[in-house]
């Protein structure tokens, strides 16, 4: 702690001490009124005397307390509640004491520093009585070419922003690509449960539905699916719409019944610790870097973690969804519906083999269930969001693929 943050506390302890004495102490009985004998007068000047020796001894034991206090801050660390964001390189400007009390560590400032972020290629769309943050790259004339339309679909707890650098390089490349933030995530409407959308499976199918048409993709697109839960979601839109998908990808995605449930959302589906757990501010970013052998940089853990600084509609509506998902039924209809003879539609399953949540087994389980239709491409180095991690080798591979 710097020397003005330690005189500040020490200020605040000398005030608080004070005014604790003071409301403590017996009320100060002044006449109302003074007479003008002398009996009086000096009776007045005893009590104004008294009271001055009384705050005088109190004001010189506040001060030795303080004292001491600070000398104790010279020898040990001093406390920080919000102790358990600093171990993180990612979080070092989330909410923290910082060095100088003020400037950069409370919630509303790091709001004003960061609001604007993360917004590339974005707009908002409305369709079906909700507001959707949309990404998009390419253009209109590009889905009528030989390269065609591709929509992307995130995982929980995440947003489209993992997708904006194979975005960019794969418009460069000719193809028109649409991201949306799930209805519930990132810069979309966060609606409480109960009116209007409760977070199931066949709400969020309908939903996709009506964006679809809002955005005008009707010919046959190409599909990429990346993460858990709405990612999930994704895959088993796919199953019921067939003829909508001319080529579907994969990115480290629930896709076998024996497909492990990472903590989180473990946590999330237990009373009490789920509604505790939804309100970490940070607990995007320490997902995607759970799952990766990499740290993220601030500049873009600022954009997951925003969301979720902003109001607590995010983490309420994650809690929603995960409370309603049967994640071993949904894996097991994803790995049935996509075997040999139900699904012959190429996929690509592009898999970051360093992924700390689904291992390459999980991947390779898939791909004997279908190996006429699946082609697997492992991705070294790139956890699981490979997106995010290598965007580079994913760009590639949905090159060659689509």
């Amino acid at each position: 702690m710097s020397v003005l943050h330690r005189t500040e506390v020490a200020n605040r302890i000398w005030w608080f001490w004070f005014m604790a004495l003071s409301l403590s102490s017996q009320p100060l009985n002044f006449p109302a009124t003074y007479s003008s004998s002398t009996g009086n007068r000096h009776t007045a000047a005893v009590s104004a005397a008294s009271i001055t020796n009384t705050t005088t001894r109190r004001l010189s034991l506040t001060q030795k307390f303080v004292a001491k206090a600070s000398e104790k801050d010279d020898d040990t660390p001093s406390f920080n509640p919000f102790g358990f964001v600093t171990d993180n390189p990612s979080s070092r400007n989330a909410i923290q004491l910082p060095e100088a009390p003020a400037e950069d560590g409370n919630v509303g400032q790091m709001l004003y520093r960061i609001e604007d972020k993360g917004k590339e290629y974005g707009s908002y769309i409305k369709s079906g009585g909700f507001t959707w943050f949309v990404r998009e790259t390419g253009t209109s004339d590009a889905r009528l070419g030989p390269r065609g339309t591709v929509v992307f679909l995130h995982g929980a707890p995440t947003q489209s922003f993992g997708y904006r650098v194979v975005m960019s390089q794969l418009a460069d490349a000719g193809f028109h690509c649409f991201a949306p933030d799930w209805i519930g995530f990132g810069f979309s409407d966060k609606p409480q449960a109960g009116y209007g959308f409760d977070y199931t499976e066949k709400e969020y199918h309908e939903q996709l539905d009506k964006l679809l048409d809002v955005l005008e993709i009707k010919s046959p697109f190409s599909l990429v699916v990346q993460g858990f839960l709405v990612g999930s979601y994704g895959l088993t839109w796919a199953l019921k719409n067939p003829s909508r998908i001319s080529k579907l990808v994969m990115l480290n995605t629930p896709l076998t019944a024996s497909s492990p449930i990472p903590g989180l959302f473990q946590q999330l589906r237990i009373p009490l610790l789920g509604e505790f757990t939804c309100q970490n501010a940070i607990m995007a970013e320490r997902f995607i870097e759970a799952g990766s052998a990499y740290v993220l940089k601030v500049e873009k853990a600022d954009v997951y973690r925003l969301p979720y600084l902003r109001s607590s509609g995010p983490g309420f509506a994650l809690l929603e969804a995960a409370k309603r998902i049967n994640f071993k039924g949904t894996s097991s209809q994803i790995a049935d519906g996509f075997a040999s003879g139900r699904w012959d539609t190429p996929i690509l399953v592009a898999w970051g083999i360093s992924d700390k949540y689904l291992p390459q087994s999980i991947a390779e389980e898939f791909q004997k269930g279908n190996p006429s239709a699946v082609t697997l491409k492992l991705i070294e180095g790139a956890g699981h969001m490979p997106q995010e991690d290598w965007p580079e080798k994913v760009v590639d591979a949905l090159k060659y693929f689509l």
